[in-house]
């Protein structure tokens, strides 16, 4: 996979060159993340994510399920954060300098995530089931990756820290000792829980990405009709953490006035650059 990583980063420069400079309009405001990550540092998150996002990758190509560079669903999947990536660095500044990894799972699971750091997965079953459209698949991948960029993990495993080890961490940390030894950084971020405010933060900062990349942030409410579709014929564990449906269709309609125009900004910018290409070949 060494050789998609390094192709990533390319596709990312053309579609920023493509879209040009990110649209005036102001999009969302979901205001400064919590300081109780800085608890934990950063860097060690990122490298227990990359490590476990690593390991996860090695199952699944020891079980062929690892969908290959050539595989049209992670051309597809890869074409669309090239897009989104671009506009990654208004919600953390770090961001543009992840080394993203896209790369598609073999499994019936409904459900995808992005790790701190910038490794994102898709599990087939979220494509194969859903049918979803390119503009469906941008509104769960920007969701995801607002998780990775507002640095939800982060800041759930300081919370956890704090609960455990209390008044002792806040001492130290008052105290001027900083980062205790104390905090460690577990083995469990697949299977680390958000919570519902980070869920809904993370659609609003979802739809702002999508929209800026050219993707019709409506799309967010047919991907969750549909979800509630399947979720009617078999409970999905995707949205046992997840606001209900209907909560979140509401949610989403409320928020489409302040990112349609950056959607109809970039889908501007997308003709003029188209032709300005065509009037070059000229």
């Amino acid at each position: 996979m060494a050789r998609a990583s390094r192709r990533l980063p390319a596709l990312i420069a053309l579609a920023t060159l493509a879209l040009g400079a990110p649209a005036l309009a102001d999009g969302v405001d979901v205001g400064k993340p919590s300081s109780v990550r800085n608890l934990v540092p950063a860097a060690a998150i990122e490298q227990q994510a990359a490590k476990e996002y690593g390991q996860l990758k090695a199952q699944a190509a020891k079980q062929r399920a690892l969908g290959s560079d050539d595989h049209p669903q992670v051309k597809r999947l890869r074409a669309i954060a090239a897009r989104i990536i671009p506009f990654v660095d208004r919600f953390n500044p770090r961001a543009g300098r992840w080394q993203w990894e896209v790369n598609l799972i073999g499994s019936k699971q409904i459900n995808a995530f992005c790790m701190p750091g910038g490794k994102i997965a898709f599990f087939s079953g979220i494509l194969d089931q859903l049918k979803l459209t390119d503009d469906e698949v941008a509104m769960v991948m920007g969701h995801e990756i607002a998780h990775a960029l507002r640095e939800h993990a982060r800041e759930r495993m300081a919370k956890s820290q704090i609960t455990r080890f209390g008044a002792t961490l806040l001492g130290e940390l008052l105290g001027g000792g900083g980062y205790t030894s104390a905090l460690q950084i577990g083995g469990n971020l697949l299977s680390l829980k958000f919570s519902r405010d980070d869920e809904s933060e993370a659609d609003l900062v979802g739809l702002d990405l999508a929209a800026r990349a050219g993707f019709d942030p409506r799309a967010g409410v047919s991907l969750w009709q549909k979800m509630m579709a399947a979720n009617n014929n078999a409970p999905l564990e995707f949205l046992s953490t997840h606001p209900a449906g209907n909560q979140r269709i509401s949610e989403i309609e409320k928020q489409l006035p302040q990112v349609m125009p950056l959607y109809r900004a970039a889908l501007a910018g997308r003709a003029d650059a188209s032709r300005n290409t065509r009037g070059l070949g000229r």
